[in-house]
């Protein structure tokens, strides 16, 4: 059975080591990006088969990641944005740009693998 690839960009390298040790235990294939330059020449490279993202990232926001994705490279790739940030306006700008879930920090890495089974 082919894994599935996932971007996991997270610039707290405690929480990107714990997804990342968890999420392939489930046999996703993760790639982790610490900042939006990282992510952007990444996807650039290869379209991941989903996309987790903090929404509080260095040179590019999660918000704006969602914005790029969508209209600049035209993908409908799952997102799933977490952030501590969790505000109300954070929360609508990430669905009304085009986010498939977002889940607020401190994250369960349980919850993640559920919601991600129920987008894939």
């Amino acid at each position: 059975m082919e894994k599935n690839r996932l971007l996991l960009a997270e610039d707290d390298e405690l929480l990107a080591s714990l997804l990342n040790f968890r999420l392939e235990k489930e046999g996703y294939e993760v790639q982790i990006s610490k900042d939006g330059r990282e992510v952007k020449a990444q996807l650039k490279e290869q379209m991941p088969d989903i996309i987790v993202s903090d929404i509080m990232m260095p040179y590019f926001s999660g918000i704006e990641l969602i914005d790029y994705v969508r209209k600049e490279l035209n993908s409908d790739v799952p997102i799933i944005i977490i952030s501590s940030a969790g505000n109300e306006e954070n929360v609508l700008s990430a669905f009304e740009l085009g986010a498939n879930d977002f889940i607020s920090k401190p994250i369960n890495p349980s919850e993640l693998i559920v919601r991600l089974k129920r987008i894939i």
